[in-house]
């Protein structure tokens, strides 16, 4: 029985892994995100197609400790002074969108025939955004550390909170309902203030000296149940007093930002977090009930409709009112529009209570679960349609009829080094890139940049393209570098061209078009770096530099043979040259 039991559970795990290692992969070659390809994984195995998973509330609880795990990293880049350092954003920003979407959300409902309470209950829990959907879809945006990911996290944190007071408001409906008039539990306001103190203690005095006490034991295993110790009980604690178990990882998290133990730790948890998290949205695509959806798909569908409308309507007026863009708010709109794992908590115990009945309680959650689902969707379409503003020149020169012994395109990292070369000469250079704030920040440091595109004629002429004795170009989009180099070698001949490049393949291509001169991006630094290694190992710094330019000599020489040969390097992804004979046995040889 016992070996029937452990082959259940396995063949379950074996299901979940396989829907997810299938779906997440075609759905990010199809540019519909990881998240999509989850819900749709969870969907494809839950009870409403296949049924191999029949009570998907079981794996929903332990998933929600992917949510946990992902709030505690988050948490861990956060010092205290930086999160202080949000605070009028969390309670101005945050606080204004979720009281302004609860007032619209509630009128909505209202106007959808539902009662005072009803409609209340329903907006409040479609305010409460996803968090994981949030999160996931920043970090893997690599958006999470930019203003606007910082407004968004601070909106997610406001949200987290109210769950506390609506959950409350709850309670004191369901009393009056009753009659029993008895009011918010004040012991569990005091509880729950009380449970943030205690984490920001332990965090405060007692964290470090544990960290330190395990890591005499110098066991990564003890070190790692440590980690997940203070995260899972962090997490019971605010649970078990009323608020979110995120909120109690989150706390844990800001608590040892500090810590020297930090990085540590970070490696620890975070495979626990990937895996959990997919674990998460799976569940999340098994929950939804199709059988509901289409027996009640006009209820479901217009709440869906309205509730994503306003909701937006909401996030945009706010976002406008604190000093955001257009393209800002509607980014912020896209991203917030959906209702989030906190919504399905809220309706519980508004069921629980006897505030909406199980019918209501049903059609609200599909509605939650397939505003999750569309966010990915309704992202790629604000991806699409929204364009680029206007970049502001404003205070910035744009060149004309300017002249110059070299003409540089592009001012990042590799064009910043190159020209201080050329400038520390006394040599003319003409600096031209498109990025207003680069250019802005360069005149700090006395860098005389101009405000131009590259890739267009027009702007290669204002800036002396014509008159140059050389071209450089250090750009780091290759196809845009190809263009700048097609319209350099057609309009102006005479200049010389010399070319950052992307890797082996497109030197060889640059080679074919025939530009003087082309360096990989990363190739001298690399080879600077592999040398320092040599010398670690002992090498005298002369043999270093014979063995560098054997192998600088190697790999240009192949790059010669295979651009007369037409090869592109297609398949050549190692981008290595064969290797000289070892410089000791030279030596020997010699000897």
């Amino acid at each position: 029985m016992a070996e029937a039991g452990i082959a259940e559970t396995l063949g379950s795990a074996v299901v979940l892994l396989s829907s997810a290692v299938i779906a997440v992969p075609l759905f990010r070659k199809l540019g519909l995100g990881s998240v999509l390809g989850y819900f749709a994984g969870g969907l494809l195995v839950g009870p409403s197609v296949l049924g191999i998973f029949s009570d998907p509330s079981t794996v929903l609880h332990i998933s929600e400790l992917g949510v946990v795990m992902f709030l505690f990293l988050i948490g861990i880049e956060m010092r205290p002074q930086k999160l202080w350092a949000l605070r009028t954003q969390i309670f101005g920003l945050g606080l204004a969108q979720v009281l302004f979407c609860i007032a619209l959300l509630t009128g909505a409902g209202l106007i959808l025939g539902l009662s005072p309470a009803v409609a209340f209950v329903a907006g409040s829990g479609f305010v409460l955004s996803s968090t994981a959907v949030i999160m996931s879809t920043l970090k893997e945006r690599g958006e999470l550390a930019s203003s606007q990911g910082q407004q968004a996290m601070s909106i997610l944190l406001l949200e987290d909170l109210m769950i506390v007071p609506l959950l409350a408001i709850v309670a004191f409906m369901s009393a009056a309902a009753d009659g029993g008039g008895n009011g918010i539990d004040l012991t569990g306001v005091l509880l729950a203030v009380s449970s943030i103190a205690f984490v920001i203690a332990v965090g405060r005095w007692l964290l470090d000296p544990f960290f330190a006490l395990l890591a005499r034991a110098r066991t990564t295993e003890v070190l790692t149940a440590g980690a997940l110790l203070v995260v899972l009980g962090a997490a019971l604690l605010m649970e078990q007093s009323g608020l979110s178990m995120a909120m109690g990882a989150f706390l844990a998290g800001v608590m040892l930002s500090g810590s020297s133990y930090r990085h540590q730790i970070e490696t620890d948890v975070e495979p626990f977090k990937g895996l959990l998290m997919g674990l998460f949205f799976l569940a999340v695509g098994m929950s939804l009930d199709l059988r509901l959806v289409v027996a009640e798909w006009q209820k479901v569908l217009a709440l869906l409709l309205i509730y994503v409308a306003v909701k937006s309507i909401g996030i945009y007026t706010i976002a406008r009112l604190f000093g955001a863009t257009s393209r800002q708010a509607l980014r912020r709109m896209a991203l917030f529009a959906q209702g989030g794992e906190f919504a399905f908590v809220l309706y519980s115990a508004a069921a629980g209570e006897g505030v909406i009945g199980a019918a209501e309680h049903a059609v609200f959650s599909s509605a939650i679960i397939l505003s999750m689902a569309l966010t990915p969707l309704i992202l790629i379409a604000s991806d699409r349609f929204l364009k680029g503003e206007a970049v502001s020149t404003e205070g910035i020169e744009m060149p004309k009829g300017l002249k110059g012994r070299v003409l540089m395109i592009g001012f990042g990292r590799f064009g910043q080094i190159a020209s201080q070369l050329l400038l520390s000469q006394g040599i003319a250079v003409t600096l031209i890139d498109n990025n207003p704030k680069r250019i802005r920040e360069a005149e700090k440091f006395g860098f005389k940049v101009y405000y131009g595109d590259g890739a267009r004629l027009d702007m290669l002429r204002q800036s002396g393209a014509a008159t140059a004795d050389t071209i450089m170009v250090c750009v780091d989009e290759r196809k845009v570098t190809d263009h700048i180099v097609e319209l350099a070698a057609s309009h102006f001949p005479a200049a010389r061209l010399l070319v950052r490049s992307y890797d082996r393949g497109h030197s060889i291509s640059l080679r074919g078009a025939g530009v003087d001169y082309e360096l990989r991006e990363t190739f001298e630094s690399a080879l600077a770096f592999g040398g320092a290694g040599l010398r670690a190992l002992g090498m005298t710094a002369l043999d270093v530099e014979a063995i560098t330019a054997d192998i600088r000599r190697l790999d240009s020489e192949r790059l010669e043979a295979q651009a007369q040969g037409g090869l592109l390097a297609g398949g050549d992804k190692l981008h290595v040259t064969p290797r000289p004979e070892p410089l000791f046995a030279r030596h020997k040889q010699r000897s």
